[in-house]
């Protein structure tokens, strides 16, 4: 750098931030890419080898795969369409749901515009084109997108099985060393899983120096065998050798295609992973060091092959090609790289999850956020260990690294295909380009993915069948509890009752007022909850403060935090009675947080405090609603005063000791399934003393606020059960069924917070669909 340019603190912090990234993506993102080598070849018949010209031609079709595939199409595209430095199918699903107006979830108009009301935001929905307002009107398109959603991740998750597998087979994968794959690759298995409740930011750190020696060494090694054995072998870029082997194809040898797209493995990965990581660190590191290295791989195990397919049983196998003083080292290093190599499709899938979690198209799990910085850095422990299994299931099952090979390559080219169809959609509707660009893209990457994808079907028999068969299960619970979602979510809006009932009918009806605040939780946004009716039909009373909450999913990865709580009232002052709803992103974390009581109680008091004078309001049926952040430490309404220390377990309106349990982090729950309970100190509020201006009005409902808090706390939760009617078709009973079992069976709680058992109230209700 010039000595008279001085360099800019943040600029350099940039780097440093980029060069850290890049560097922990080489153990996450790039594994299975850089271990590909270790079964691609070894996954192709050696019958195919029938002269040296075999190696030439297999060669050529890698050589383009990887530019096409990995390097055009990906690092250079799809990596573009990030939402908001967030990857994977359903990213480009909400990129399609907030600017075309896709999303399913079914709203009334009014609960939509509250949902979504943005007023200054960096999200607002472009103005509509010809081409979105036809997408919007079509219904079957909105379901076809969200089908295609749905199976790319159920794809990505599948992949998230067998690349263990394959992995962990491709070293002893030759059939004499049969006793010995097995349980060497269930070891490696194990323990792969295990590590992975550490997260990526540790793993990263663990991992990228394995993949870098690894890579340098397979660069060492292509530059020799091409040295040694063929210098010619760089020609075979030429397309030529590719209509060279289509020209002489016939069923078997078009078959042995699926193995070679086992080299672009790990590309999807790139993209999904992209929330762990950065766009710029994934594109240095691919063409600066992985790109080049493993061209230079290939080709030197292609030129080995070309001189020796006839000297040895197993010479397509990466070990042959090593040169025999550095034997030792590659039973080393490919034993690391491939526990590494399963690392990247392992943390897609949990961004994946996560993504579905959030937009209703997933049974709930707990998620576990391993970073304070990156938020898409999660760990879902649940999903993990089953992965562990089915996986563990596949290598014990198949035991052949080319039958496991046929499935992760019917994964590969299935996740591609789903990417191009929605970035052609992404394209032609977010990007705004022509719907010639959007075609050209789909016709281009869409006819290499169709190519192969007709090679691995001619494998279904022999082991791609596993990959349908999951898929078909994962597809189906995900349909099933989308279907169940949307059904509650319907009978939910048509149940509900108006607010005037609760102000001003019930009264009538002989409801108390008791002392304290009662959160409700419910999932509509206007109106008040049939299960909250149906509670203060049977016990008339309520708290003197009533908060209805409720948490609002967004087609968004991040919603700032000052634009996070929507506030509002529910009928006149004198009631008492507020509405907020919490809108966040699908890679947010704000349900999980131990504190968040005190932030909505804080968010009503600055609402309060700036009701007469905020205009920037949405003015909804209910009245004024008012955006509200994440309160600062130092706010004006009310001040967070720290108490004593108190006891967990109990709760007490006499002493005002609130009951708090806290979720330890994963693995330190106890034997019972309940998390585990410590100490906390309570927050309790006071009025600032330098505001002796505020409105005595203000201060008299922000002192009761206050009081209202010091005399306990109730949360009201629904628990709405579906069932279906007599006489109804088979698909609905079979649909409603999966969910209701899989509702009953969730490991996670509809409200992820950390609500005292003794202060919860849930009140059932039966829904006929």
């Amino acid at each position: 750098m010039d000595p008279e340019v001085p360099s800019s603190p943040s600029l350099d912090g940039f780097k440093k931030h980029t060069l850290l990234l890049s560097f922990q993506s080489l153990g996450v993102v790039f594994g299975r890419l850089s271990t590909a080598p270790l079964y691609v070849y070894g996954t192709i018949p050696v019958e195919e080898f029938t002269s040296s010209d075999s190696a030439y031609q297999y060669f050529s079709f890698i050589f383009w795969t990887l530019t096409i595939i990995t390097l055009l199409k990906y690092a250079i595209i799809v990596l573009r369409a990030d939402d908001d430095r967030e990857g994977g199918p359903f990213a480009l699903y909400s990129l399609l749901c907030r600017h075309a107006k896709v999303g399913l979830l079914p709203n009334d108009r009014t609960g939509n515009e509250v949902m979504h009301y943005e007023a200054g935001s960096p999200f607002r929905i472009k103005k509509e084109s010809r081409a979105r307002r036809a997408i919007k009107n079509n219904k079957s398109c909105h379901y076809v997108m969200l089908l295609l959603a749905l199976f790319g991740a159920c794809v990505m998750i599948g992949d998230a099985v067998l690349t263990p597998a394959i992995s962990g087979m491709a070293i002893p994968s030759s059939s004499k060393y049969l006793y010995v794959a097995v349980p060497f690759a269930c070891a490696i298995l194990v323990c792969l899983f295990t590590l992975q409740q550490y997260g990526t930011h540790k793993i990263g750190f663990v991992f990228a120096p394995i993949i870098i020696i690894w890579l340098l060494f397979i660069g060492g090694v292509g530059i020799h065998n091409i040295v040694q054995c063929e210098p010619k072998i760089m020609s075979a870029i030429s397309p030529v050798y590719m209509y060279r082997f289509i020209r002489n194809i016939d069923k078997r040898s078009w078959r042995s295609l699926g193995s070679i797209l086992l080299c672009i493995a790990g590309s999807e990965a790139m993209f999904a992973d992209l929330g762990h990581f950065s766009k710029k660190s994934i594109q240095i590191v691919l063409v600066s060091l992985i790109y080049p290295v493993l061209i230079l791989c290939y080709a030197g195990q292609s030129a080995f092959i070309s001189k020796n397919y006839e000297n040895f049983e197993d010479f397509n196998h990466l070990s042959r090609s090593i040169p025999e003083l550095a034997r030792h080292v590659f039973v080393v290093l490919s034993l690391l790289a491939s526990v590494v190599g399963s690392q990247a499709s392992l943390t897609g899938s949990f961004s994946i999850i996560k993504q579905c979690l959030a937009l209703g198209c997933f049974p709930r799990v707990k998620v576990v956020h391993t970073s304070d910085k990156l938020n898409g850095q999660v760990y879902i422990p649940d999903i993990n260990w089953l992965l562990m299994v089915l996986s563990l299931a596949v290598t014990i099952g198949f035991h052949d690294a080319v039958r496991i090979g046929n499935a992760a390559g019917l994964a590969i080219v299935s996740g591609m295909l789903v990417t191009s169809c929605l970035m052609s959609l992404v394209i032609a509707l977010y990007w705004e380009k022509s719907w010639l660009a959007s075609a050209s893209f789909l016709l281009f990457f869409g006819l290499v993915e169709a190519i192969y994808l007709s090679a691995c079907m001619l494998n279904f028999h022999k082991g791609a069948w596993s990959l349908v068969v999951f898929i078909a299960l994962s597809l189906t619970i995900m349909l099933a509890w989308h279907y169940g979602t949307m059904k509650k979510y319907e009978l939910d809006l048509q149940n509900k009752v108006s607010t005037e009932w609760l102000t001003d009918y019930s009264p009538g009806l002989g409801v108390a007022r008791v002392p304290g605040i009662g959160f409700v939780f419910t999932d509509i946004v206007t109106g008040i909850p049939a299960f909250f009716s149906h509670f203060i039909t049977n016990l008339p009373a309520f708290h003197k403060v009533l908060i209805f909450v409720s948490f609002k999913s967004l087609p968004v990865p991040h919603l700032p935090p000052s634009r996070r709580y929507l506030i509002g009232r529910v009928g006149a002052k004198t009631y008492k009675i507020f509405r907020c709803i919490v809108r966040y992103g699908y890679c947010d974390h704000i349900q999980d947080t131990n504190d968040f009581e005190e932030q909505i109680i804080r968010s009503i008091a600055e609402f309060i405090s700036q009701e007469e004078n905020d205009f920037e309001s949405l003015v909804s049926p209910e009245g004024r609603m008012l955006v509200v952040g994440n309160p600062s430490p130092e706010g004006d309404a009310i001040i967070p005063v720290q108490d004593t220390c108190s006891a967990v377990g109990t709760t007490s309106s006499a002493n005002n000791e609130t009951q708090i349990t806290e979720i330890s982090p994963a693995g330190d729950s106890s034997d019972t399934g309940f998390p585990s309970v410590r100490r906390k100190k309570k927050v309790r509020f006071t009025l600032p003393a330098n505001r002796p201006k505020m409105n005595v009005f203000i201060r008299e409902e922000l002192q009761e606020l206050i009081d209202a808090r010091e005399s306990g706390t109730a949360y009201f939760l629904g628990r709405s059960h579906l069932t279906v009617r007599q006489g109804s078709s088979f698909l609905k009973q079979f649909l409603t069924k999966t969910y209701v079992f899989c509702n009953n069976n969730c490991r996670a709680h509809p409200v992820a917070l950390n609500i005292p058992h003794a202060a919860l109230v849930e009140v059932g209700m039966v829904y006929t669909i």
